[in-house]
This record gives C-alpha cells, sequence and structure tokens, in this order.
C-alpha cells in the first residue's frame, strides 16, 4: 500500500454516484425486466473507465471502480452467495437503533422520501439464510469482471493505486436473518470463510481491498439493550474479520469504519475510544475512518494517547458525504495537519468519511457537489504537504 512519503495522498470511501445508464439497468433488473446482459457489461466497462478518469482529474490518488457493478452495498455479496433467499420486510429503517424512537419524524419523513421508488423496493426485503453459504461460480465472474474493469481503466491514467470495496463478515450476518445455523457465532463463521474468496479474487488481481463495515457499531444499540457485553461482541466479529482475511497480505488491506453514516442526528453513535484498541486487532494496513463530520470530528483527540501501531496507516475523513456545503481547502489542511502530528505525515492518507451513495438508487450529494468535494480535499491536501514538508 501506498504512503504519504513526499506529499499527503488523497483517496475516498469508494462508492460514487451511479450514472444515468447503469442506473437505467439497475432499475431493469431489480424489477425483473430481461435485459441485453453483454450491452450491460460494455456499458459497466465504459462507465468504469470514465469514472476512473473523473477521479485521476479531480486529483484523487487511490481510485476505486465507484462500486459500479453492485446494486447495493451489502446485498450485492448475498446475491453471490449461496443459502439465502429473499423475503418481504417493510421495517426497511430498522437499523436506526434509539435514534428511530427519539427522531421518528425525520427518519419517517425526511430519509424514507429521499429513497428512490426502485431502491426503496429493493431494501423492503429481508434477506434470510436457509442453507449452507458457500461462494457461487456467478459471484466468481462478477467479481472477476468488477476487477478485471478497474484494473483496465487505471491503465495509462495518474493514479497512484486502485481498491475494490467488498463488505464486511459482520455487516451482513447483522443486517441479515439465519434460519439456518445453530448460532450468530456459526452464522458469522460461515460467512468470513466464504468470502475469503472474494477478498483473495481482489488481492490476487494487484488490486487493494477495503472491507467496508458500517454495522459493527451501527448496532451497538441493539447489542447492549439485549443484555450482551458490546466488546465482547465487538471481539467476535473482529476475529471472524481476520479469518476472512486469512492468507491474506496486511499492505493489501484497507478497512473502513463508520457509523452506519446515513445523514441523522447520530447522537446514539458509540465512541471510537470505546473500541479503539479491538480494531486495530484487525489484519488491515489502513484504517478508514470517519472524522470529518460533527459528530465525529473531536475524535482525532483519540490518537493523542492511543498510539498508531508501526506500519499501520490512518485515513481520515476529511470532507464529509453528509453534508452540501463544500469544505475550503484550509479547513481540509487544519484536519489532515492534526492527525500528521500525531501519527506522522507518511502514515496519513486524506479520505471522505463514507461513500457518497449507499447503493444504485441511494445518492447523497449531486455529482457536482461530489466532484467540487474531492476538489477541495485535493487542494487541502495540497496546502498541507507544503506545511508539514515546510515546502
Amino acid at each position: 500500500m501506498q504512503r504519504s512519503t513526499d506529499r499527503i495522498l488523497t483517496t475516498h470511501v469508494g462508492s460514487l454516484i451511479r450514472p444515468e445508464r447503469l442506473m437505467a439497468y439497475s432499475s431493469a433488473m431489480a424489477s425483473g425486466v430481461a435485459v441485453d446482459m453483454a450491452a450491460y457489461g460494455t456499458a459497466l466497462r465504459e462507465e468504469v473507465a470514465g469514472v476512473v478518469r473523473d477521479q485521476a482529474a479531480h486529483g484523487v490518488d487511490i481510485v476505486s471502480d465507484g462500486e459500479f457493478g453492485k446494486a447495493s452495498w451489502t446485498g450485492y455479496s448475498l446475491k453471490r452467495l449461496t443459502g439465502f433467499e429473499f423475503r418481504d420486510d417493510p421495517d426497511f429503517l430498522k437499523f436506526l437503533g434509539r435514534e428511530r424512537l427519539r427522531f421518528s419524524r425525520y427518519y419517517e419523513d425526511s430519509l424514507g422520501a429521499r429513497i428512490r421508488g426502485a431502491n426503496r423496493s429493493f431494501l423492503m426485503k429481508q434477506w434470510m439464510c436457509v442453507g449452507p453459504i458457500s461462494y457461487t461460480d456467478e459471484g466468481r465472474a462478477q467479481m472477476r469482471r468488477d476487477v478485471q474493469n478497474l484494473a483496465a481503466a487505471i491503465r495509462n491514467q495518474k493514479v497512484k493505486e486502485a481498491f475494490l470495496p467488498v463488505v464486511a463478515p459482520c455487516s451482513i450476518s447483522v443486517s441479515y436473518a439465519n434460519e439456518y445455523y445453530k448460532s450468530d457465532e456459526e452464522f458469522l463463521f460461515a460467512l468470513a470463510e466464504a468470502q475469503n474468496e472474494e477478498y483473495r479474487i481482489i488481492v490476487d488481481s494487484g488490486l487493494l481491498l477495503q472491507v467496508d463495515d458500517a454495522i459493527l457499531t451501527n448496532l451497538h444499540d441493539a447489542v447492549v439493550d439485549s443484555g450482551r457485553d458490546y466488546r465482547k461482541w465487538v471481539e467476535m466479529n473482529v476475529a471472524a474479520l481476520n479469518h476472512a482475511l486469512r492468507g491474506i497480505p496486511e499492505d493489501r488491506v484497507r478497512y473502513h469504519l463508520c457509523w452506519g453514516s446515513w445523514t441523522g442526528p447520530h447522537t446514539s453513535d458509540v465512541p471510537l475510544t470505546e473500541i479503539v484498541d479491538l480494531l486495530l486487532k484487525i489484519r488491515a494496513q489502513g484504517y478508514s475512518i470517519e472524522a470529518a463530520n460533527p459528530r465525529h470530528e473531536h475524535e482525532w483527540t483519540v490518537w493523542e494517547s492511543k498510539r498508531l501501531p508501526e506500519g499501520k496507516i490512518l485515513i481520515p475523513g476529511c470532507i464529509s458525504h453528509a453534508i452540501t456545503h463544500v469544505e475550503h481547502p484550509e479547513l481540509v489542511a487544519q484536519r489532515i495537519v492534526r492527525f500528521a502530528n500525531l501519527v506522522g505525515r507518511e502514515n496519513v492518507i486524506a479520505s471522505s468519511d463514507c461513500g457518497f451513495a449507499q447503493g444504485a438508487g441511494l445518492e447523497r450529494q449531486p455529482i457536482d457537489v461530489v466532484w467540487a468535494k474531492l476538489d477541495a480535499l485535493a487542494e487541502g491536501a495540497a496546502l498541507a504537504t507544503q506545511r508539514l514538508w515546510r515546502r
């Protein structure tokens, strides 16, 4: 994994706004309409190439495919695994925890209204594990397609590296129900066993692997309210993720943690200090953690007392996906310098808090705002470079 050896590098969390051409295909496939898959494959390849060019043009050093090959954040994976079936589940806001009751008007009205019709129908479903989990031939083909599209797109582009985001076992196991395995732990480790194959396909291709884990923190309320020990629950999920990462070099892995990262009050988010020691046991070199939004920006001070282990890289959010305000480059630079002064400039890569689209139909910001934010990230990184290298 590249480090900021002579300047502050930039990246983002991965998901970008899907172009209309791909949205049309996604909507058709979600509705069960027959699609010319060869034409879809060509469109996908061309759009991935285009979004990589756009990222490079806006100063992103470490790029992704925008997650263009996936319809949704976790649902993509379950379509590549055996053992699951889709069921109706109208309570698609159940992931919100205590905040749903405290801020019911916001969540029932504002958030629900922002979800497009096609994606809303997808979310109002429940994945249920009804049999043994394994990776499918179709899943392997889709994963290799995504790898090949991104690898082709970065050729002749002035980028440092490229990564593919994929979901962590925890963020599948607690989002979806289990009727087959004897315990939550057995279900979790069965997922981890199968996902190792997906992870290896990415790393074996030469790309970086990013593991996305929103639910680890998002489920804090439910775990505590059920009487379970939250830290022990986190330890179990970290162990499962490390099982999924077995045999994969740490320097090829980025771990992304957010607090669900939807746009909302987030008053019940678990503090980073409560779990940071457990997170650092994950077999990853890079740690992508929200640090720009007003609920978590203060947590840069965690690194005053918690030493970043030797060889690790911090990838803090320096721009927010959740607000339309475009951060001033000076603010971005200040955020970067704070982290660099604590963990070392070579150990910081500037990023966004989370993805700019949670799926094909859930856009967090308009595309022109996204590019303006990434411009501000690159400009802020250049300012920080001047200060940190005394140029």
